[in-house]
């Protein structure tokens, strides 16, 4: 008497790290998807920035002394490290809106019904506005290059100096996400995003030397990690306007942007995946 048994095929489980990874990417070629067949997003969302950079330049280049000079040209360069961090910290209101959009369609439901990991929904939209944001600064370095701005350092730092502007955006899209996961409607998350950026990107030396605030002003605008980034860039594309501050983000602002991004990342994605978990429980 023969028995005859079928041979079972086992798959290997798939390692957690690389589903996350696999996954998060997935959700990241849709949003980009997305983002390709509704192109008046990307439009606006360079038409900004543009008006941005021409209003300042133009409006307020005269008038705003820089190293004790007035000089328009000396005001652009000092100009631009603020618009770039600005302009990748002002894609925090669209993350938001756009998890709250998925939210309040139901998608996000969808997504919890495949076998995929949790955080990949948020890491993925993260990823697609990341990419985003790169397209925008490329196109805002153009403009920036038309109306004056220069860079005085090697190509090699260049590069970090908009490697931290991105990672500042990364991060600000976590704080973005969570605002977006706490809210019920993408309106309200549009302006939950937009409240706070205001104050944090204006009580800043992105604009103006920080030296001419009043000094609890001051002394807030240099610990503020909007203000990091922008003296880490304006050092790694040798613009004029470095402040002299004594406090020590301002002294090393490159540790210090680095710094800041990696704890916000860390921080606010770990709160946005518990929230995305509770929300969606």
């Amino acid at each position: 008497m023969t028995t005859t048994t079928d041979a079972v095929r086992i798959t290997p489980a798939t390692n957690p790290v690389t589903q996350s990874i696999r996954d998060s990417l997935v959700v990241a070629k849709r949003n980009l998807i997305r983002m390709s067949r509704i192109p008046e997003m990307v439009i606006f969302g360079l038409i900004q920035p543009i008006m941005f950079v021409v209003l300042f330049s133009y409006v307020f280049g005269g008038s705003m002394n820089i190293g004790g000079t007035t000089d328009s040209s000396v005001y652009r360069e000092f100009l631009m490290a603020g618009i770039f961090a600005q302009t990748v910290t002002f894609a925090t209101a669209g993350a938001g809106a756009g998890i709250a959009d998925d939210m309040h369609k139901g998608l996000i439901d969808r997504f919890r019904s495949l076998p995929m990991a949790r955080g990949a929904v948020l890491t993925g939209r993260t990823l697609a506005d990341s990419v985003q944001t790169a397209l925008t600064l490329f196109v805002l370095a153009m403009v920036a290059l038309l109306v004056g701005w220069r860079t005085h350092t090697s190509f090699g730092e260049v590069l970090g100096a908009f490697g931290l502007l991105l990672l500042l955006g990364y991060a600000f899209t976590w704080i973005g996400a969570l605002i977006g996961l706490s809210v019920r409607t993408p309106e309200a998350a549009t302006s939950g995003g937009l409240i706070w950026l205001f104050p944090v990107t204006f009580i800043s030396n992105a604009f103006v030397d920080t030296g001419q605030m009043t000094p609890w002003l001051r002394h807030v605008a240099d610990w503020n990690p909007f203000s990091a980034t922008v003296q880490a860039c304006r050092v790694l594309f040798g613009n004029p306007g470095v402040s002299q501050s004594d406090a020590w983000p301002m002294q090393h602002p490159v540790w210090a942007s680095l710094i800041y991004s990696v704890l916000i990342v860390v921080v606010f994605r770990t709160l946005a995946v518990r929230k995305y978990r509770s929300a969606t429980a």
